[in-house]
């Protein structure tokens, strides 16, 4: 008894060792300095402003960017004033103008556009008095057929796979630099990117990989979190408490992920020999969690690099 409560089971709290907690308190001070705004002060076009655009405009409104030196497209009004009122920044239906007056031009379009959209703005960027950076943010277009897609000879191309959490400033993106980005453009890519999350520069063969890894990733977590909700209500619990459980479960374990990037060992650290955390383990591992989670990132990998044949 503590307090005049009966202590059921502690396997949580007992596992996680006192070093591993003043570890994680010591982890958590250093994080929180504020990282400093971008030093780039070039403008900016977001080809697209649907929910990867916006993603990415909202991580760099809060990185410290200047909304007034970035320019949004959308084919609707309604949404374009929507996006003008929330972010400041300005808005436009039309792409060969905004990418006419940028320096660097994210292209948020969907896969299937891209090619299309380089072929209707390379007189644009042929004309204007700096060529600016393209980078694509759509899965499966590879960077030779941009390249190829552009009029302009050593157009400079980056191939990013985004994910959605950049609008919470906390997504990860990939990028490959094509043969005519220099040190001097990389770089301010690099910072952009790095506005709306974790950034990392991989090789572009790596990237289908990281599709199905960090690129569709938010879906799985979602879907596991939706399945745990469901699993909460069928074991007696109202649905919107289930909701908040395990939406704040989530929103924990990543935070100790980002802390202590080792799963195996935090795991370990809440599961008590014979207790019940192991039991709901096994039940996952036998009924072939970890295999389907292979199995499902194989199927997406291969998708977006289909994708990339067409």
């Amino acid at each position: 008894m503590v307090g005049g409560f009966t202590l059921c089971s502690m396997e949580h709290s007992t596992t996680m060792s006192t070093s591993t907690a003043t570890n994680e308190r010591e982890e958590a001070a250093e994080q929180q300095a504020e990282p400093s705004a971008p030093a780039f002060r070039g403008r900016i076009a977001i080809i697209g402003a649907g929910s990867i655009g916006e993603s990415l405009l909202a991580g760099l409104v809060a990185s410290g960017i200047d909304p007034k030196r970035i320019t949004a497209t959308n084919r609707t009004a309604e949404r374009g004033q929507e996006l003008a009122e929330r972010y400041g920044v300005q808005v436009t239906d039309d792409n060969n103008g905004a990418v006419a007056e940028a320096d660097v031009v994210f292209l948020c379009v969907k896969p299937h556009q891209i090619l299309e959209l380089l072929e209707d703005v390379s007189t644009d960027i042929a004309d204007a008095d700096t060529q600016p950076v393209l980078v694509s943010m759509a899965a499966g277009i590879c960077l030779h057929a941009m390249e190829e897609a552009v009029s302009s000879a050593g157009a400079p191309i980056v191939r990013v796979m985004p994910n959605t959490p950049m609008l919470v400033g906390k997504g990860v993106l990939a990028a490959a630099f094509g043969r005519f980005v220099d040190d001097e453009q990389r770089e301010q890519i690099a910072e952009l990117l790095s506005a709306a999350g974790t950034y990392v520069e991989v090789k572009e063969s790596q990237l289908d990989a990281v599709t199905a890894l960090s690129g569709s990733g938010p879906a799985y977590f979602f879907l596991l979190a939706e399945a745990l909700v469901d699993a909460g209500v069928s074991l007696g619990l109202p649905r919107d408490l289930a909701a908040e459980l395990a939406s704040a479960t989530a929103a924990g374990a990543g935070a100790m992920l980002e802390r202590t990037p080792d799963p195996a060992a935090l795991r370990a650290g809440v599961s008590s020999p014979a207790g019940t955390t192991v039991a709901a383990i096994r039940e996952l591992e036998e009924s072939g969690l970890r295999g389907a989670l292979y199995r499902a990132t194989e199927a997406c990998a291969e998708r977006s690099a289909e994708m990339g044949r067409k």
